[in-house]
């Protein structure tokens, strides 16, 4: 199964709460922490939604 490293670039703050909960959620701490997920369609929902704060690699 295909993987997705995903990378938190941008702060959290003065965001919405969904929006924190998410990154909380994915497992995200600080800007630059990054963590490795499987690829399916929850994942792939959750970095929909805050795409415009996260940086995705695919990793094989």
């Amino acid at each position: 199964m295909a993987q997705v490293k995903i990378t938190l670039v941008h702060s959290v703050a003065h965001r919405e709460p969904r929006q924190r909960a998410i990154v909380k959620a994915l497992g995200l701490g600080r800007v630059g922490s990054s963590v490795i997920k499987p690829d399916n369609a929850a994942i792939r929902g959750a970095i929909f939604k805050i795409a415009h704060l996260l940086s995705i690699e695919e990793v094989k």
